[in-house]
């Protein structure tokens, strides 16, 4: 039987703050994963110590915690203009993650060039390498969320930084799946070192090269990601933390984070 906490993305119950950590607390999950750089309750720049404390608390005392902290601008780190204010407001959020507790921080970086002559590729080394750093010096892990690359690419890319500790990764089953078509069994084995929080997500895939947008997001069992055997590949691999719930479309997100939280612990204790 496995033995993963679920937790879920805060913000896939759209509701406020309060009424979705008590939401999330009646379905008997764990943990939360919490956005700092959309306007509200938690966005970055209006948040100082007092204000963490006072939103902690309210987790704290619904019996959760802090899974990780979602830190994604959006913009990822291929353009040099853009990195240098994105790479302090990242710093600014790991810092922040601190006080809800929370080592983990997650984003997007955009997409890692396949080729490693494109000089994409040396500006988001740059970029990314220097935040690797910043994470390992205060404890923290700065987190790629896995999707526009295949996991051989993104894992060879952050090889290539030297920051192992600093720099990790938040296993996306559905984005790998739906975007790359890419084997999120396989991924995990790719990227085992780097695993240090994941989102459980299904979708479909679309073999129809006439479609703009080849895939789709469903609810959870009911898509292309084999979840017996990815959770089977995270137990083998030693991964222990989060399967975090995300929910990203559906009219009603609530209903179908529940089903969510039941399935999961349906094939966990099937294993």
């Amino acid at each position: 039987m496995y033995q993963f906490p679920i937790g879920v993305m805060l913000e896939s119950f759209r509701l406020p703050f309060r009424e979705a950590v008590e939401k999330a607390a009646s379905l008997g999950v764990s943990g939360l994963q919490i956005y700092m750089t959309q306007p509200g309750e938690t966005y970055f720049q209006d948040l100082d110590g007092a204000k963490c404390k006072m939103l902690l608390d309210i987790i704290k005392s619904n019996g959760l915690k802090v899974s990780a902290i979602c830190g994604d601008f959006g913009k990822g780190f291929g353009n040099p203009e853009l990195n240098p204010a994105l790479i302090e407001n990242s710093k600014r959020i790991m810092d922040l993650a601190k006080y809800f507790e929370a080592d983990i921080v997650t984003t997007h970086i955009g997409t890692v060039p396949e080729d490693k002559q494109d000089p994409v590729y040396e500006i988001m080394q740059n970029a990314c390498g220097g935040l690797g750093e910043y994470a390992d010096s205060i404890g923290s892990s700065f987190a790629v969320e896995t999707g526009p690359e295949t996991a051989a690419v993104l894992g060879e890319f952050l090889d290539s930084l030297g920051s192992r500790k600093g720099m990790a990764v938040n296993l996306d089953p559905a984005n790998l799946k739906m975007v790359k078509n890419d084997d999120p069994v396989q991924a995990v084995h790719v990227l085992k070192d780097y695993i240090v929080h994941t989102h459980a997500k299904d979708g479909l895939r679309f073999d129809d090269p006439s479609m703009a947008k080849p895939y789709r997001e469903v609810a959870l069992g009911t898509g292309h990601v084999d979840f017996p055997a990815y959770l089977k590949a995270l137990d083998e691999t030693g991964y222990r933390g989060f399967l975090t719930i995300e929910r990203e479309v559906g009219e009603d997100p609530g209903k179908d984070i529940a089903e969510a939280v039941r399935y999961l612990k349906q094939v966990m204790a099937e294993n």
